[in-house]
Parts: C-alpha cells; sequence; structure tokens
C-alpha cells in the first residue's frame, strides 16, 4: 500500500512553533511499508523533502516548502526479550508519540527514560537530536534502529554505536548551515529498559536528584519521577498546552553551549557549568619495537563544560517576556530558552528574535550560540 496524497496542510498547524505555510506536496504514512512507499515516490521525482513527525523540533519559513512533506503517523509497540537478566526491550515505531513511550514503560515498572517525561515529537526523532533531560539520554537505552537511507530500496539495522550520538547530535541531525552525515528515515526504534516493578530503582544523575529534591541514595518509584518531571516542565512552559503561549515553542530554542575548560573560565564564576564525560574509549598504541617496558607520558586532553545558555541570555540583558517592538514573538514569561509564538507570529519575526538574542549573548561573552530546532527555509 502506498502513502496517501493529501490537500498540503499549513505547516503552522502541524509544528508546535506555529509558522510555515502549506508545501507542494504532502503524503501520510501510517504504516512501515506507506512510510517506504512515500519516500519512494518523493525520491523519484528528484524534488526536496522532508519527513513530519511531531513538529516540536522544526523552524519553518514563510514560503511554501518547493517539495514533499511526509508526514510519519506510524504507531505500535512491541515488547522483546533481552539478553540481559532483569531488562526488557521495547521495539516502538517511528511515529509513536515520545511521550506515551515513556508512560507506558512507567506504568509497567520499565526504567531508563521516566526522567524524559514530557519531551514533545515523536520516538522516530528521538534518536536524531539523541534527546535527554535532567540527566538521562536516549543513547543510554538505544539498542538499535532500523532506518532506510535516502535512495535505498528498503530499511537496514543500524546498531546504536553507528548512529555517532553525541550531545542533542546524530549522524542524522541536520545541523545549521550543514548537512546531516547520514540522510535517512528511522522507521523503528528499539530500547532495553530495566525491569524495577513497583519499588523503582535508585537515583545516581546528580541532575535527577536536583530536581527530584534527593538528599540520600533511595529507590524511587518511577510514577513520582514522572510527576515531577511533568510539574517540572509545565512550570517552565515546557508541556503542549494550548492556552498557555508560553508552550508554542520549539522547547529550548538554543542548545547549551560546550566549551573548553579554559573557555569557560573566562565566564562568570556565577554561570551554571557541567563537566562533559570524557572519551574514555581513547586508547595510545605503542609499536612493539618502540616499546621499552614503560608507558609515555600523555598530556591529559583539555576537558568540555556544558555552560547554562539561559544564564547566558538573561545575564545579557533579556529577560524571561523579552520581545521586540511591535513583534508577536517573545521569549517565554518561564524560560529564557524558549522562543515563543503569542499568537500570528511568523518566522521572520521569530528570526529576528533570535538573531538579536545572538548579537547580545555574543557581545557580552564572545560565544554564538547554536539553534537546536532544524531550520527549514529559515536562515539565522
Amino acid at each position: 500500500m502506498t502513502g496517501t496524497e493529501i490537500t498540503p496542510i499549513p505547516l503552522r498547524q502541524l509544528t508546535t512553533l506555529r509558522t510555515g505555510a502549506a508545501p507542494e506536496r504532502m503524503l501520510d504514512a501510517t504504516s512501515t511499508s506507506e512510510l517506504i512507499d512515500a519516500l519512494h515516490e518523493a525520491w523519484a521525482t528528484g524534488e526536496d523533502w522532508f519527513v513530519l513527525g511531531g513538529g516540536s523540533n522544526l523552524f519553518v519559513g514563510d514560503e511554501p516548502f518547493e517539495g514533499a512533506v511526509v508526514r510519519i503517523l506510524t504507531t505500535g509497540i512491541e515488547e522483546l526479550a533481552s539478553p540481559h537478566e532483569g531488562r526488557i526491550r521495547l521495539r516502538v515505531q517511528a511515529g509513536h508519540s515520545w511521550d506515551d513511550v515513556v508512560a507506558y514503560a512507567v506504568e509497567r515498572g520499565y526504567a531508563g527514560i521516566e526522567a524524559m517525561s514530557g519531551i514533545p515529537g515523536t520516538v522516530g526523532a528521538a534518536p536524531v537530536q539523541n534527546v535527554g533531560a535532567y540527566g538521562q539520554e536516549i543513547q543510554e537505552t538505544l539498542v538499535e534502529v532500523e532506518l532506510i537511507d535516502e535512495g535505498a530500496d528498503a530499511p537496514v539495522v543500524v546498531p546504536a554505536a553507528e548512529l555517532g550520538l553525541g550531545f542533542r547530535t546524530s549522524v542524522l541531525k541536520h545541523h545549521y548551515g550543514s548537512e546531516q552525515e547520514r540522510r535517512a528515515v528511522i522507521t523503528s526504534v528499539t530500547l532495553d529498559l530495566a525491569v524495577t516493578g513497583p519499588a523503582g530503582r535508585i537515583v545516581r544523575g546528580e541532575q535527577l536528584r536536583r530536581a527530584l529534591g534527593l538528599e540520600d541514595f533511595e529507590p524511587v518509584p518511577l510514577e513520582r519521577v514522572r510527576t515531577r518531571i511533568l510539574a517540572t516542565r509545565a512550570a517552565k512552559g515546557m508541556l503542549l498546552d494550548e492556552g498557555d503561549p508560553d508552550t508554542h515553542s520549539a522547547g529550548s530554542f538554543f542548545q547549551n553551549a560546550i566549551v573548553p575548560e579554559h573557555v569557560a573560565r573566562t565566564l562568570p564564576a556565577e554561570c551554571p557549568r557541567w563537566q562533559v564525560e570524557p572519551d574514555l574509549d581513547t586508547l595510545t598504541v605503542i609499536p612493539l619495537e618502540d616499546y621499552y617496558g614503560l608507558s609515555p607520558r600523555t598530556e591529559r586532553p583539555e576537558g568540555m563544560v556544558k555552560v547554562s545558555s539561559a544564564w547566558l541570555i538573561e545575564h545579557s540583558g533579556i529577560g524571561k517576556g523579552f520581545k521586540l517592538p511591535r513583534s508577536r514573538a517573545s521569549i517565554s514569561t518561564k524560560h529564557a530558552l524558549a522562543l515563543t509564538n503569542r499568537g500570528g507570529a511568523n518566522a521572520a519575526e521569530l528570526g529576528e528574535l533570535a538573531r538579536f538574542i545572538q548579537s547580545r549573548v555574543h557581545a557580552e561573552f564572545g560565544l554564538m550560540l547554536q539553534p537546536e530546532p532544524v531550520l527549514v527555509g529559515v536562515e539565522l
């Protein structure tokens, strides 16, 4: 069965940032076979194309997209045996709501993604930008994805280790100003989760422990974690709510900056920062003919530090609720990292605000903030 071509819907109705005109073509796919056929149809014409899931990580320009938009509407969760004792695997279709999967796992006592409750969007988009929150990232539980490369006849299974997962990135992500290393579409995702039952699990991550207000290492029911995270996200305007303009956003518009340690030391001491874990897989190989029983001293590579972009924005003179004169776009009144559509704002207005923020932070701290959403037909 082929994907269904429908009358194109304006993308402002399908994206949480609420920008974008109707594309030239739009195809809906409710099964993997429909998705593959729809992609083959788009590729055969040579037209531009992109896939659309929940629309929560897109910033679309005002001009109609000259190509095909394929909407991934596939759903379904399959439980599989894990080769590891006390664990279970979930294979989930790409169009399934991410938060619905988290709710499914929490309800059954499957641990490993509960701190990512409330993240909008679909499962297929989660590995693309290695979604994470409060110290958890999908790369910790991701086993593999099934994907189809552009121009390929059929999907293939790709282990998580081959996806180049890093801080909010992967080889599949289209970063602003560059093309993704691997142009492909995920059709399903497989996660490996711990079976904890109602007792929950010990929370070891510092960010999550702070969010939960924990002082001791004690088992915490997964439902308690989910409830607290949802409340925290709601307080920051990060849960979709039709009646709250603060949630008409793409979430955090700018990534937290990751800088070398010597750069972090130039920032004010009050700026929140977190050490980025070093690559522990780096090996020093010594040719046998050069080995004399002692390993040569190796210089410790400079570490990297993640710093709070929200703090940088607010301390460059841009507070929550800030907007430019006569603009319908503004910073969220609850969270300095979210750019919001206050009603009828177009992409030009949101882009103007984003560029202003970048310029102020750069002028004050010498750092250029990078956008987190995928930009389609927009220049910053």
